[in-house]
């Protein structure tokens, strides 16, 4: 029978959680640190880019309007922050073996589970008092979100194909819910749009993940291959601009300058496409679209354009006189 040296093994260097202990007080600014890591606050512009959508449809801004907007926006930042620590936790043991998220707070073991729990619960609670409040409008956009990510937790992101759908659908619910705060109706369009194009970067990410770790780390990764993944960015790429156009065309807030905002809109709606493209199959950089939409030069400087050429355009749509005296 063989003999086991009880001499403890040394510590291991792959990636395994370090031990913890008492958190003394000069370790408190770290733990601080690590609990903002959790709730990743560079994603908070997945809310403030795209909740805000709601305001094209306004015709009139207001002090009130504002306020609205900015408690939708903040739900479903509150929200978002609450899931990524739940899925930090309930994943911590998968992230351990992947080389970029196994230097994730929870992962790494600078911050204990219970502390994460509790730091989910708080992130919910004050998401309560804020739905309580009527600050964000009606708040089955957000509680959704919510059952929709428990869910996906619990089961769906390991389910191929679907997973991206319940991704691009958590986007969906945040136009919804910025148009509710305004008492604004979401264009379908719009709703295709944003569906499509979220598709789209989450297609991007899974297609860089297989690229640099394979399926081991996520499991719905099986169900894909590079091949695939780029067929999917063609069909979406394609949806979300035909989409997009026709929005611009009949339910944007241009009229009777519709077509004008089309035509203005193709060569901007192109360019960003294809340089989207060009990063994620050429660079391989589709692997944080958050990091690479807002750090990319070219797509900031074409994205500002447009944004200029859209805000003139509904400018003159919605004052007669501006377009009188442009005429």
């Amino acid at each position: 029978m063989p003999v086991v040296d009880s001499v403890p093994a040394p510590p291991a260097t792959t990636g395994a959680p370090a031990t913890v202990g008492p958190v003394r007080h000069r370790d408190l600014p770290r733990l601080a640190g690590d609990l903002v890591r959790l709730v990743r606050p560079t994603h908070w512009a997945k809310s403030l880019l795209v909740v805000p959508v709601a305001l094209v449809e306004v015709t009139a801004w207001s002090p009130g309007v504002l306020v609205r907007l900015g408690g939708a926006v903040l739900a479903f930042m509150l929200a978002a922050s609450a899931v990524y620590v739940g899925n930090d936790v309930a994943d911590r043991h998968r992230d351990r073996h992947h080389p970029v998220k196994r230097h994730r707070p929870v992962a790494a073991g600078r911050v204990p589970v219970p502390l994460a729990y509790a730091w989910c619960l708080a992130l919910l609670a004050l998401l309560a008092l804020l739905l309580h409040a009527g600050a964000a409008g009606p708040a089955w956009p957000v509680l959704v979100y919510l059952v929709l990510n428990v869910w996906y937790s619990r089961g769906l992101k390991h389910v191929p194909l679907v997973e991206v759908g319940v991704v691009a659908a958590g986007f969906v619910l945040r136009v919804v819910q910025g148009h509710l705060s305004l008492g604004v109706t979401a264009s379908g369009w719009l709703l295709v749009t944003v569906f499509a194009g979220c598709l789209l970067l989450t297609v991007g990410k899974r297609r860089q993940e297989l690229l640099d770790t394979g399926t081991a780390h996520r499991p719905a990764l099986r169900g894909y291959s590079v091949e695939l993944a780029g067929h999917l960015l063609q069909l979406t790429s394609v949806l979300a601009v035909t989409a997009g156009l026709v929005w611009l065309r009949t339910e944007a807030p241009f009229h009777p300058y519709g077509e004008a905002a089309m035509l203005l809109s193709t060569p901007f709606v192109l360019y960003l496409m294809s340089r989207y493209l060009q990063l994620a199959l050429v660079r391989r950089a589709g692997g944080d679209p958050v990091r690479l939409l807002l750090r990319d030069r070219a797509v900031l400087v074409a994205g500002l354009l447009w944004g200029a050429t859209l805000a003139t355009l509904l400018a003159v749509a919605q004052l007669p006189a501006l377009a009188a005296l442009l005429s």
